[in-house]
């Protein structure tokens, strides 16, 4: 991980030479890259493979979240292709963590997501969850500490309870990122890249703000200046 560039480039696409034209293009630009399930699902460990070429660190944004032993299995496999960081849900609870984190070897860093950044406080009790969306994301924080992971995902609003809670040096990756005057699109709970580090964000995951700027490099470092 580059800890003078927080950013985090999201390349949700399943089309693997728009994935590869923006990491050639991004590389020097932005401190990491996100592979999701849209790309990963499409192109598999060849596409991975083609995107580590580059040479840039990946998070491999898959949110595993299964009975324990499938999760742990799951992951023995994908160690082969050693991310920067890989994640699962928090809310596949204690032992599931546990065992995640038991099944990750090396260097890379084990992250749990916490509560969506889609998801508001209406969002969250219509599927059973009690309790606000940051009430909610801090204990799901303290859960993942306890099962030893490195880190969580969580909101912009989230990080400062968090940090406090579990303290400077567990990550706070932070998606929800949208620059100043731009649409909050499918995400909630937003904030600015520089009010997000502000807040103690390790890592700031920025998709569509860079990806689908007419001039990608200019779009990264404007983000990159933003944060001084």
């Amino acid at each position: 991980m580059n800890r003078q560039n927080p950013i985090c480039v999201a390349l949700d696409t399943p089309d693997l030479e728009r994935a590869l034209s923006l990491a050639k293009a991004l590389a020097g630009h932005v401190g990491m890259m996100k592979i999701g399930l849209e790309f990963f699902y499409a192109h598999g460990v060849k596409g991975y493979d083609a995107l580590a070429a580059t040479g840039m660190p990946i998070f491999l944004d898959l949110k595993l979240h299964d009975i324990p032993n499938t999760v742990a299995q799951g992951l023995k496999s994908l160690m082969a292709l050693q991310p920067a960081i890989i994640n699962i849900h928090a809310t596949g609870g204690l032992a599931m963590m546990a065992a995640a984190r038991d099944a990750v070897k090396g260097p890379t860093k084990l992250i749990a997501v916490t509560m969506l950044t889609s998801l508001a406080t209406p969002d969250a009790t219509e599927v059973g969850f009690a309790g606000d969306t940051q009430s909610l994301a801090r204990k799901l924080a303290l859960l993942s500490k306890a099962a030893g992971l490195d880190g969580v995902v969580c909101s912009p609003e989230d990080i400062k309870s968090i940090k406090t809670d579990c303290g400077t040096s567990f990550l706070a990756v932070v998606p929800g990122i949208r620059p100043p005057g731009l649409d909050a699109q499918d995400q909630k709970r937003i904030a600015t890249p520089k009010a997000a580090r502000d807040a103690g964000a390790d890592i700031l995951v920025i998709g569509r703000a860079i990806t689908g700027a007419e001039d990608v490099q200019k779009a990264a470092q404007a983000i990159l200046q933003s944060l001084e």
